[in-house]
């Protein structure tokens, strides 16, 4: 499990110099920003140039330190509308130039105030572009960010990162799940049901579902096959999240339990490797994987390309080329990202059930893939009707 040992509070308006930490012995100089302290993470690189309060509470950077790629960070602050989950999920937060002064009349707060609130470790000052290449080029790794009286001999921190457990192997679903179950209620008239499992969801997604008249019953991510059904779905949802999918055989058996009573089905990030899975499909870790809100890809149904958020370090190994037969029936790639060929969603051709490896609900945008949430009403509604000519 990775440990941290964070800051406190009450040093909020203390800078101190600070360190970022590679675990192949690379070293970052600059100064605090957010808690001072130290933390430790996979440190990994997000090309989104808005959107940072989405990012730092989505709960799929669990366990994350993230660089914001974008130069300047902090010029709308922190607001109480855009967190996508109670609290800020990443491990720390590395940035270029933070705002002095943050501008925008939504901001309650400065987002450097909104990190030490939540104790989180943070580092400014350092050439992220330096870094973002250096992750491009080696891949995503371990790090630590330590500050203040945190800092201690270079080979000492380089051991105690080195230290840290892999990304590869982790099981995190569970831990940044819901542990009780809820309802986010339909707008307007009530169309469908949805059971979501929850796996590290964010706000955002249910609402859109809830847009199109679907009322969700959000489950924990131990949720069980008479807990899903036990709400009457009409359909079933599988959220994102972080970790390893290789370690979720609990929702690939539950998953596997929806695929056998043919209830339409709809998987984003984390739930698209879970429908990898069940259907047979390996899962392995991408060299630095896919995070930002600007990723190109193709739905290969239609052929548009689409702009499209992301965050994941993990993809399914499906062949691109042909249709494949599983358990369940005929499965094709239905999305490809246009950078790398990772497979970005699959299909069932059998039955109502298919998964996008991004993130249609895409707070704070863009909106290209919201089309999918409709996909999916069009999915449940036609499994209805059959149902009731039958």
């Amino acid at each position: 499990m990775t440990t941290s040992t964070k800051g406190n509070a009450s040093q909020r308006k203390k800078v101190s110099p600070a360190v970022l930490v590679l675990e192949d012995g690379r070293i970052f100089r600059g100064r605090s920003y957010g808690a001072v302290g130290e933390t430790f993470g996979e440190a990994v690189f997000s090309t989104g140039m808005t959107g940072y309060q989405e990012t730092l509470t989505d709960p799929s950077y669990d366990r994350q330190i993230v660089v914001a790629t974008a130069p300047q960070i902090g010029n709308t602050g922190w607001n109480d509308e855009d967190d996508e989950s109670s609290r800020i999920w990443v491990s720390g937060y590395v940035v270029r130039d933070p705002a002095r002064v943050p501008s925008n009349w939504r901001a309650k707060r400065s987002l450097d105030d909104e990190l030490v609130a939540q104790d989180i470790v943070g580092i400014s000052g350092i050439d992220t572009r330096a870094l973002t290449r250096h992750l491009r080029e080696r891949g995503s790794m371990r790090a630590g960010i330590f500050s203040g009286e945190a800092i201690a001999a270079e080979p000492e921190l380089v051991a105690r990162v080195q230290a840290q457990p892999h990304m590869k192997g982790a099981s995190l679903y569970e831990e940044v799940a819901t542990k009780e179950a809820y309802v986010v209620p339909a707008v307007g008239e009530k169309k469908f049901t949805v059971a979501a499992i929850d796996l590290g969801i964010k706000g955002m997604t249910p609402h859109r579902m809830a847009e199109r008249g679907i009322e969700v019953h959000v489950l924990p991510a131990t949720a069980t096959a008479e807990d899903v059904y036990a709400v009457a779905p009409d359909g079933v949802f599988f959220s994102n999240g972080p970790g390893d999918p290789a370690t979720a055989d609990g929702p690939v058996a539950l998953m596997t339990a929806v695929l056998e009573r043919r209830t339409p089905l709809f998987g984003i990030c984390f739930g698209n490797q879970i429908l990898g899975r069940a259907l047979g499909f390996g899962t392995y870790k991408l060299k630095y994987g896919h995070r930002g809100i600007n990723q190109p890809v193709q739905d290969r149904t239609t052929g548009k390309v689409e702009v499209t958020a992301h965050n994941h370090g993990f993809a399914v190994d499906a062949p691109l080329d042909k249709v494949s037969e599983t358990r369940f029936g005929r499965v094709e790639v239905s999305h490809v990202c246009l950078n790398d060929n990772v497979v970005e969603g699959l299909q069932l051709l059998d039955q109502p059930a298919f998964s996008v490896q991004y993130h249609p609900e895409a707070a704070a945008g863009p909106h290209d893939a919201a089309y999918l949430f409709d996909r999916f009403t069009s999915l449940m509604n036609t499994v209805l009707m059959e149902g009731q000519r039958a």
